[in-house]
């Protein structure tokens, strides 16, 4: 039932038939590659555009090729290699998954779908670093947990695993759905007196990347320096998109924990409710292995997350 709602949905060619001589394969799946507009999935400009080239391998199977710019807004600047910022890769995964909208017949209704939850690992020791201009990154992608409605895709999870020169250094997951609404969340009152810590703080590469404030009693809350930051803030929303917030809360735990950027091995974000680009409390506590972290907006809930450290 699931595999035929999946093809249905995503349209695919590669069934089954029976002829009546038994249930024998058809025809071996043909790599199919699938359009990708840069506009469609959210992006400013076609610069942001991070993957090359996109296409079908079977029922829920995809293959995908990325190329990573040295030069990407979060990466940090240096003379020497690059490690590529961990969200180069939620990033490229979210654009993944709602490039799955543009698989469908011509004509077909597109779902518009948003993500609301994310977990990714890396591998340190695979991560890829850049001397050049940009990175090759190979992915392997698949679907699960489809849901539709009237025969349309409302919510999805994509499972993404990236390769460079054959191995694996890192993993993404991420659930999309049907956008919340549009209105704006609740803020709570101004807040005079913010203090923004210096970038290094919060392994930010620059002032304009730090996405969170010192406010009254020592509170962290999110107040972006950049409200139109071209990756985490687009088209400066009035709330935070799923990126903004596992950012926001990657730089919280750095912060009260004192680790690095480089410590970071894992990461995971889920959002319950909108997250306001500016207020919203942001509260860490400290486990085994790394940190959790709470984001509230007026008083109530509206993420949760976790980042794993790694230390010797």
């Amino acid at each position: 039932m699931h595999e035929v709602a999946t093809d249905q949905v995503f349209h695919a060619r590669d069934r089954r038939r029976d002829d009546g001589v038994g249930d024998r394969p058809g025809r071996e799946p043909v790599m199919r590659q699938v359009p990708l507009i840069w506009r469609g999935l959210g992006l400013d400009t076609m610069a942001s555009l991070l993957v090359e080239s996109f296409a079908r391998l079977g029922r829920r199977c995809f293959a995908a090729r990325c190329q990573w710019p040295r030069l990407y807004p979060l990466n940090e600047r240096a003379l020497g290699a690059v490690a590529h910022h961990p969200l180069i890769m939620a990033e490229s995964t979210r654009q993944l998954g709602l490039a799955l909208e543009y698989d469908h017949p011509p004509g077909a209704a597109r779902a518009r779908l948003e993500p609301v939850s994310v977990s990714l690992g890396l591998r340190l020791r695979s991560w890829p670093v850049e001397r050049g201009g940009a990175t090759d990154v190979d992915v392997r992608m698949s679907v699960s947990d489809l849901e539709t409605e009237a025969g349309r895709p409302v919510a999805h999870r994509v499972t993404a695993e990236f390769l460079h020169t054959g191995e694996a250094f890192g993993s993404c997951t991420m659930r999309f759905t049907r956008p919340a609404g549009s209105a704006a969340p609740a803020q709570d009152a101004p807040l005079p007196g913010l203090l923004h810590p210096p970038a290094a703080a919060v392994g930010a590469t620059a002032d304009g990347d730090v996405m969170l404030a010192r406010a009254h009693r020592g509170r962290l809350v999110t107040a972006p320096r950049d409200p139109g930051h071209p990756v985490l803030l687009a088209g400066r929303p009035a709330r935070m998109p799923l990126l903004a917030v596992l950012e926001a809360g990657r730089q919280a735990v750095l912060l009260e924990s004192g680790m690095t950027a480089a410590a970071v091995i894992g990461l995971r974000a889920d959002v319950c409710a909108p997250v306001p680009s500016r207020g919203a409390l942001i509260e860490t506590s400290a486990e085994p292995g790394g940190s959790r972290f709470l984001v509230t907006a007026a008083g109530r809930p509206a993420a949760t997350g976790a980042v794993t450290l790694w230390s010797r």
